[in-house]
């Protein structure tokens, strides 16, 4: 995690527009391309969290030191916030996520892969939700490691999973390859953007086993047809 999101840490716990992808598909880094459907787009998901109903108890910073304005919403299938993005390098060291690329890396994830190992941020898009306390906790709305999340920036849409929780006062963070995936700057000492990010949680979902994007893909795919056509 990057500083500015390290409140949390003690206790051991160049804003870019993006450009526009493929129509119905994208390859993960160092991966093989997953195809996702056009049917839903962007604008379809953005339309459908355009007003919040905060289901928190107050509000989150974006970054430490920064105002706590933002709630995190919920209707019958989601919880979703809108925020900025930090970079998450944790888990397994890699070429692009290690302690020499990374000052503030650490070498656990709140989630693990099906055996045993920490997920990789480098190659596993996934989002940070913050640790449980009295202004939300993640675990009372359906949500949990391995649900599936639809990140959204411009016109983009990345399905990922719930990989890490950070800091019990501040949202808005995904791993690297969550970030690359959407044409947001990735390295976890630079990158990163400062506004425009929405992240949308399907309540009650789960991929098994969670390092499998593909599956993270098919399941996010089939919940965002049945979220924007459920009226």
């Amino acid at each position: 995690m990057r500083l500015q999101s390290l409140t949390l840490a003690a206790a051991g716990a160049a804003l870019l527009a993006p450009t526009a992808p493929p129509a119905d598909s994208h390859a993960l880094p160092n991966g093989p391309e997953v195809r996702r459907e056009a049917d839903v787009s962007a604008a379809d998901l953005l339309s459908k969290v355009s007003a919040c109903k905060a289901v928190s108890q107050g509000r989150f910073r974006s970054d430490s030191g920064a105002s706590a304005t933002i709630p995190v919403c919920g209707t019958p299938d989601v919880v979703f916030w809108k925020a900025d993005m930090d970079i998450d390098c944790d888990g397994q060291p890699t070429e692009r996520c290690n302690s020499s690329t990374d000052p503030y890396f650490s070498d656990t994830t709140a989630f693990q892969q099906s055996d045993g190992r920490q997920l990789s941020a480098e190659h596993l898009p996934y989002i940070v939700v913050p640790t449980p306390s009295g202004i939300w906790d993640y675990r009372a709305h359906g949500v949990r490691g391995g649900s599936v999340a639809a990140v959204v920036y411009g016109d983009r849409v990345q399905y990922a999973v719930v990989g890490d929780v950070g800091p019990s006062d501040i949202i808005g963070e995904a791993s690297y390859a969550t970030a690359e995936a959407l044409g947001i700057p990735p390295d976890p000492r630079t990158g990163g953007t400062a506004s425009g990010v929405t992240y949308i949680v399907f309540k009650d979902s789960r991929v098994t086993p969670i390092e499998d994007p593909e599956a993270a893909v098919a399941a996010g795919e089939r919940l965002a047809r049945e979220f924007v056509g459920g009226g």
